[in-house]
């Protein structure tokens, strides 16, 4: 079965791109989701993708907030994502707790850009109730609305708006690291098991070299700058904070538990009676839980 993989062009997917660009029998097909994880969500409900490459938060809240659209099928990125709090160049606001009660940007509804919004204001002791947001899709439409005066702020990954940073259209006003790794795998429930192990055993494999020390000493800044023009001191400060999983099949079972306890605090979402069960959210015919 013939594979079509979500993901968002960033240097956090450089090993889905060699899978990509090694596929000589062209098992996958990439579909680029530039406004994120709510995208990949959107796209997976509507079967225009089977697979999602996407963060851990939205993946996992969605989930628990009642999707069936698909399931936690394997692990990417093993450390956390460094969210950027970021607003306009000429804008009053200086430090987080200055965006208390203002209008936060986010990409979509679901997205990391909400979740981490949550969760900074869980740790600026914010009720969830008083949050306030506005969507604006992509980090093009984000950076205008922080400028124009339409949000206080918004939340994205360090070093993919760093750019925005270096040529003066934004400033940084602090960074919220998520508590958990950043990136899982989500497939449809109703896709083709052994295509996904293959694709996930293949993945792994990919993620591996690119994980390992002497690519990261050489081939990797290379290829990184070569697909998405980053400074090579960015990509060598950004390649000492990453790491991948030997193993793309297996999730911890904590990773979704703790997840969900964060989550549930932060108000994203809401425990029921008896609790979360890690069962809820993979498919155990694809996902080996450790």
């Amino acid at each position: 079965m013939h594979l079509r993989i979500g993901y968002v062009r960033e240097h956090f997917s450089s090993p889905l791109l060699q899978f990509a660009e090694a596929d000589q029998d062209r098992t996958i097909t990439l579909v680029e989701c530039p406004s994120g994880t709510g995208q990949l969500i959107s796209r997976l409900t509507k079967d225009e993708i089977d697979v999602a490459i996407a963060l851990t938060d939205p993946l996992i809240s969605g989930i628990a907030n009642g999707s069936k659209a698909y399931k936690l099928i394997g692990s990417y990125v093993t450390t956390p994502l460094n969210w950027a709090v970021i607003t306009g160049k000429d804008s009053k606001y200086e430090k987080i707790n200055d965006l208390k009660d203002t209008t936060i940007g986010i990409s979509r509804l679901g997205s990391g850009s909400q979740t981490m919004a949550y969760v900074m204001g869980y740790q600026q002791g914010w009720s969830p109730e008083s949050m306030k947001f506005q969507v604006n899709n992509d980090i093009q439409s984000l950076v205008e609305s922080v400028n124009n005066g339409s949000t206080s702020a918004f939340m994205w990954e360090w070093f993919t708006t760093k750019p925005w940073l270096d040529s003066g259209e934004v400033r940084f006003i602090g960074s919220v690291p998520t508590p958990w790794p950043s990136w899982l795998i989500a497939a449809q429930p109703s896709a083709d098991t052994q295509a996904l192990k293959q694709f996930l055993t293949t993945l792994s494999g990919h993620v591996c070299s690119f994980d390992s020390a002497d690519s990261r000493a050489t081939k990797n800044v290379d290829f990184i700058k070569n697909k998405f023009g980053y400074g090579e001191d960015d990509i060598k400060a950004w390649m000492k904070t990453v790491g991948y999983p030997q193993d793309c099949l297996a999730i911890p079972k904590d990773v979704i538990m703790n997840t969900l306890s964060v989550l549930d605090n932060a108000g994203v979402v809401k425990a029921p009676e008896r609790g979360f069960t890690v069962e809820q959210f993979i498919n155990p015919k694809v996902v080996k839980l450790t």
